[in-house]
């Protein structure tokens, strides 16, 4: 018997239009003054503004913080700190891609505790509680609704985590209407990205369990149901959900089995050319996939018939290899850059990215195979 815990986030609410329920939400938890984290793209486009209403109809004060950017690095963090303090905010409310609720989390905490954000990089490091904190995604991708995780951009491109539970929220939102305008190529990127926390939690090497395995697998179903779908009507408020749920999902699943060489070697990529973390994912999965054939093809090839219901039997490693090559053509269907050089890397610039790769032993550990610099350099040029 393989004995295992499992935490997640405490509520979950699915339904199109809920985020207009944050404020009673926030009230309900006990705030009264509650700052709202997003981008400025966000705003622009509307999407924060049902959330912002319902504020005023329970009564709830909220101000918004919308100096997000992607991959944020630590100066964002602390300026969110800084504007809440100031406004005295007793509660934060997420809403956006993984770079807000990443803020979101981090604010929540660092808001509630006395400790520093240097002093909390790392597993397990922070102390004390946080604030109330709801998250609502705008992208079915990084599942970090659901998730004890956030990651900074440290220094010039190094990027470090925050793994702690404090940063589960009270609620995530699932509002299939906060992404419905969202372009194809976001689309397409955040749910191969969602489709990776999948895959790598069925095949982490240390705490896979079967509660993670249930839900990765029902996860790969509803992704690979509906990831043309969407990219293909955007608008398809059901596909939307689905995908939705299947992110969050997989978010529940990569929590408590935890991602591995795919995020290791994507990072860099963020951090170096500010590569979307879902593309960076999506650059380098069949790969890494590959690469971990001799130690994960099993795993491999039960998963594939659930993404590809039309996948014929066959060996083992065929059908990882199989599963491999459809994931490469998926990206490249739904109009993904490829190869690295697509996206700004050249040939002389890999053994630094292989470098930095390495420097992820959280993620690299929780690999099925070990990678060696030299793997690691290999997989890169393959990708390029």
């Amino acid at each position: 018997m393989t004995s295992f815990t499992f935490q997640t986030t405490r509520s979950v609410i699915v339904e199109p239009g809920a985020s207009a329920q944050c404020g009673q939400l926030m009230a309900e938890l006990g705030c009264a003054n509650v700052l709202l984290v997003t981008d400025q793209g966000i705003l622009d486009l509307g999407l924060a503004q049902p959330a912002i209403d319902g504020f005023a109809q329970a009564g709830v004060t909220v101000s918004v913080y919308s100096d997000v950017v992607a991959d944020p690095p630590e100066q964002v963090i602390l300026d969110a700190v800084a504007d809440a303090k100031a406004k005295g905010v007793d509660g934060v409310v997420g809403l956006g891609g993984g770079s807000s609720m990443d803020v979101a989390k981090l604010l929540a905490f660092l808001l509630g505790s006395d400790q520093k954000l240097e002093d909390i990089y790392g597993i397990g490091m922070c102390r004390g509680d946080r604030v109330p904190l709801a998250l609502a995604p705008t992208t079915a991708g990084t599942g970090s609704e659901v998730t004890p995780i956030s990651i900074v951009t440290t220094g010039a491109s190094e990027k470090k985590g925050v793994v702690s539970r404090q940063l589960l929220p009270d609620w995530a939102i699932l509002d299939a209407d906060l992404t419905l305008g969202l372009p194809g190529h976001i689309t397409a990127a955040t749910g191969i990205d969602a489709m990776v926390h999948a895959i790598e939690a069925f095949t982490s090497k240390i705490k896979k369990n079967r509660m993670a395995d249930c839900l990765a697998r029902e996860a790969l179903a509803l992704l690979g149901a509906n990831i043309r779908t969407v990219c293909e009507d955007g608008q398809n408020r059901q596909a939307r959900s689905d995908m939705l749920f299947g992110s969050m999902l997989a978010g529940m699943a990569f929590t408590n089995a935890p991602v591995a060489a795919v995020h290791a070697l994507a990072y860099p990529l963020g951090g170096h050319f500010h590569v979307p973390h879902g593309l960076s994912n999506s650059l380098v999965l069949p790969h890494v996939m590959r690469f971990n054939i001799p130690d994960a093809k099993d795993a491999y090839a039960e998963l594939a018939p659930i993404v590809f219901p039309d996948m014929k039997t066959g060996s083992a490693e065929a059908m990882a290899r199989d599963m491999a090559d459809r994931l490469a053509a998926l990206a490249d269907d739904l109009g993904l850059e490829t190869q690295l050089r697509d996206v700004g890397v050249s040939q002389n610039q890999i053994p630094m990215l292989a470098e930095d790769a390495m420097k992820q032993t959280r993620l690299l550990v929780n690999n099925p195979r070990d990678v060696t610099y030299d793997d690691a350099l290999a997989i890169y040029e393959q990708a390029h």
